[in-house]
């Protein structure tokens, strides 16, 4: 399978030495309003440059062949309460990574609900080489997609200058691959094999976001998103919906999902209908963090028919 976007769950799947420590640590008490990559970089280098031709390329292609759609699905990929149902414990109850004695494997394994308890503070932090047009175009972006998620929820989402604690890194790929400093003082307990898979990236992989749940209790307290700032507007859009998304609890992938962004065939590259009604039952109340898929089948069940009922 071909790795676009990822989610790494640093805390409950053991990826992160002495987690506990990590609840303690506030945003408030660290300054990060400036820019946190190195400053050693001034310009792109040819290789980032290289890797935004590649890009441009590779949205070009998947425009030919009708992928990225906006729409949010439509008379094509018609779901009904049983297939949200389904789609929903295939995204929300499994994982992507799994640590094998100390390594990062992409596996699929099953996992308990995730989502945020506190609210959610979107802090952007875009890399001082990206042109002043991009920057001012992915915080615009950032912003509009968080009330439009804070809707979907109705869990307090906002953006913020400083403070925050969903963390979104736009970066070159020169700047990602020193990146480690940055991580560490956002996340300080991350191990190297976490940061060795942020600053090792294919190019086959546009984005990821890891996502913290110290107690191992099913809440999240943090995340942090990486996105490519060579990639072309569609897919840097693309990836903005998914990572941020995927940051908010719906942790997984899967090739049964449609109309859906959580799948790696790139055939949607929005938020879709679908996934609104998953963000909508992910923190629905009648949820907790922490269940397993099966004791949570029955309210999910429930819930899915609710919000699939014809309108009388």
């Amino acid at each position: 399978m071909r790795w676009r976007k990822a989610l790494l769950v640093l805390g409950y799947i053991g990826l992160i030495a002495g987690c506990d420590q990590f609840g303690g640590f506030d945003a408030a008490e660290s300054d990060f309003a400036s820019p946190l990559v190195p400053s050693e970089f001034d310009t792109a280098s040819p290789e980032s440059l290289e890797m935004a031709n590649y890009y441009t390329k590779v949205q070009e292609g998947h425009l030919v062949r009708g992928l990225l759609r906006t729409d949010g699905g439509g008379l094509d990929t018609p779901f009904d309460g049983d297939r949200l149902a389904r789609t929903f414990e295939a995204v929300a109850f499994s994982r992507e990574f799994s640590d094998v004695r100390g390594a990062l494997v992409r596996r699929q394994d099953q996992s308990m609900l995730h989502r945020w308890e506190t609210p959610i503070r979107i802090q952007t932090i875009i890399d001082p080489t990206v042109p002043d047009a991009q920057a001012t175009d992915d915080a615009a972006s950032i912003q509009r997609f968080s009330n439009r998620l804070e809707r979907a929820t109705r869990h307090p989402i906002s953006t913020v200058d400083r403070g925050g604690n969903f963390f979104v890194l736009v970066v070159n790929e020169d700047q990602r691959r020193a990146i480690g400093p940055t991580l560490t003082r956002m996340i300080p307990e991350i191990r190297q094999n976490e940061i060795d898979v942020v600053q090792n990236l294919d190019r086959a992989s546009y984005c990821l976001v890891m996502t913290s749940d110290p107690k191992n209790d099913g809440v999240i307290k943090r995340a942090v998103a990486i996105i490519r700032a060579e990639l072309p507007p569609l897919l840097r859009l693309s990836c903005i919906h998914e990572e941020i998304a995927q940051g908010l609890g719906l942790s997984n992938d899967s090739p049964n999902a449609r109309p859906s962004i959580f799948n790696d065939d790139d055939e949607f590259g929005r938020l879709t209908a679908m996934d609104e009604l998953m963000l909508q039952m992910l923190y629905d109340p009648r949820l907790q963090p922490g269940m397993d898929a099966e004791t949570a089948r029955p309210t999910v069940n429930a819930i899915a028919a609710e919000l699939t009922a014809p309108n009388i």
